[in-house]
């Protein structure tokens, strides 16, 4: 008897499941062995750190978890590109601390480690956030020199970026809590402040090194620990004990901070709620992103409860375009509708796929929201533009550049959600990360490609085909049938939205029944007010 076939929304909450299982094992970093190493140095494993440091660790809201995920195998794992990232309130202040994990290769750069701080210090900066370093890495992982060091968004960008953060006017604090070599040294002494353990190491090359270059003997502890640096450099603010003695310092010295009201959620977070149970998503779309299914459905389990606007409701209708709130905050929604629709001027309409007029009305419809200052929210679950001779009569080009150009140009706050597909120039008109959204989440099942797997794997399978016979190859039926079937499963595999989270296409996989959630916390987040720096160096040293 053939085992029972499981229903969509089952086989849903199984995918689901199965991120949350692998975020946790993510989430234990280098494992007991790690942790052991720490207690035994006599510091904090980096999660305990947070656990102390954080008002209330359950709202921290993570980003970048599955960077580098299954992409140094050769070197073993390094899971969450060994550094944590997020957003999480300090003392009453919502912080972005960015923290290395120690345990996993002695808190070494890998490059997904360096894009994970980058990617940190520009949500900070965009949204006005005080940045709280944890510092214990032993600097770049040196077998990949060559993808950490000499480019533009490589690890300089780094200090580059503590430079121009400081003189935007936003704070930095740093805690040397282990060791911090190198040129990763300059992290800490380019932020307003620094704090540092006993034990901890501060130096731009260590005793070893310094015995190759110049041949002089010298201890860690002369060379670039606590005392020294508190009593001999005057680099460092506070010299502490112990890990504990050093975050209450920090706490401490975010309080001081003027609290500011505009980064707080309305009073009406509380009291709002949705007209659907979120849970009913699970229901309405599915995994394999064929069922049809209506945008404002989907809408419904998000938004707060009869605040739905639509914009231009009976014109590109392959596009919902609508005013909203959520926990009380204005927004403004751009998202794909999923099921078959009928146009007055085309006829019948494809879902997920871009039309002409559905871009004409995006386009004045972000340009509106740009003239109110209502921030945009991208939810896209979109196929492309929609091709063949027709659409290129009715100006798809044309209209799709005019999208692409009031995306690329709005000033507002954007927040982009891959609630399914997100292919081709779909991605970029609906605020891919190229277009600057200021945080990009997806669902477990989203897939992000060129095009879909059928399509691209055919594609693909025709050139490597044509390639083969230009050579004289002859292949059998079944030749022909593996070679398209290893083309498929390997397309299949870069379209998994774990493929894209480990290169840091978007910020977090989130579970569709907390996206309300999600986007509440981060639309008070970007109501904050982005920085303009005029001309000064900030903080430097004496």
């Amino acid at each position: 008897m053939a085992p029972p076939v499981k229903s969509t929304h089952d086989a849903f909450l199984e995918k689901c499941r199965a991120i949350l299982e692998e975020e946790e094992h993510l989430r234990q970093g280098g494992g007991e062995a790690g942790r052991n190493r720490q207690i035994k140095l006599g510091r904090l494993p980096v999660r305990d750190r947070l656990d102390h440091l954080l008002d209330d660790p359950k709202h921290f809201l993570e980003i970048g978890l599955w960077n580098g995920y299954q992409m140094y195998e050769s070197w073993g794992a390094v899971p969450a590109a060994g550094v944590i990232a997020g957003i999480g309130a300090v003392s009453g202040k919502p912080c972005m601390v960015i923290a290395n994990d120690a345990s996993v290769k002695a808190g070494a750069m890998f490059p997904q480690s360096i894009k994970k701080v980058l990617r940190a210090q520009r949500i900070a900066f965009e949204c006005a956030l005080p940045i709280v370093y944890l510092v214990d890495s032993s600097g770049v992982f040196l077998p990949l020199q060559d993808e950490i060091f000499p480019d533009e968004d490589d690890f300089g960008r780094i200090f580059r970026n503590n430079s121009v953060l400081s003189a935007a006017g936003i704070p930095q604090y740093a805690a040397i809590m282990g060791n911090c070599v190198a040129g990763g040294a300059y992290l800490p002494v380019l932020c307003d402040k620094i704090l540092m353990t006993e034990g901890s190491g501060l130096y731009l090359a260590a005793p070893s090194l310094v015995k190759a270059a110049i041949g002089q003997e010298i201890d860690a502890e002369s060379l670039g620990g606590a005392a020294m640096h508190e009593q001999m450099s005057g680099t460092i603010d506070f010299r502490e004990p112990d890990d504990p003695t050093c975050l209450d310092r920090l706490r401490a010295l975010l309080d001081l901070l003027p609290d500011e009201r505009v980064g707080q959620s309305p009073e009406s977070a509380e009291k709002t709620k949705p007209e659907r149970d979120p849970n009913f998503l699970y229901d309405l779309t599915s995994l394999d992103g064929r069922k049809e299914y209506e945008a404002l459905d989907m809408l419904s389990c998000i938004v707060d409860d009869g605040s739905i606007q639509e914009y231009k409701k009976e014109y590109g209708k392959s596009l919902v375009t609508a005013y909203a709130k959520i926990g009380g905050r204005a927004v403004g929604i751009v998202a794909n509708q999923r099921k078959r629709t009928r146009s007055k001027k085309t006829g019948l309409q494809m879902g997920g796929v871009i039309y002409a007029e559905s871009a004409d009305k995006a386009a004045r419809f972000v340009m509106d929201c740009n003239q109110t200052g209502i921030p945009l929210i991208f939810f896209q679950d979109v196929t492309g533009f929609m091709v063949g001779l027709a659409a290129e009569e009715s100006g798809i080009i044309r209209s799709g550049a005019k999208l692409v150009n009031a995306v690329s140009n709005s000033t507002v706050p954007k927040i982009t959600i891959v609630v399914g597909g997100s292919f081709g120039a779909g991605n970029y008109a609906l605020c891919g990360k190229a277009y600057d959204p200021r945080f990009i989440f997806a669902w477990p099942h989203a897939r992000y490609a060129v095009m879909g797997a059928e399509q691209a794997s055919d594609t693909l399978f025709s050139i490597l085909l044509r390639a083969q016979r230009r050579k004289g190859g002859d292949q059998s039926e079944t030749e022909l049938e593996n070679l398209r079937d290893k083309v498929k499963k390997q397309y299949q595999e870069q379209t998994d939205i774990r493929y894209g989270a480990a290169r840091g296409w978007v910020d977090a996989i989130i579970q569709p029944h907390d996206t309300r959630n999600v986007l509440i916390e981060t639309l008070a987040l970007v109501a904050r007010k982005t920085p303009s720096a005029p001309f000064h160096t900030g903080v430097l040293q004496v």
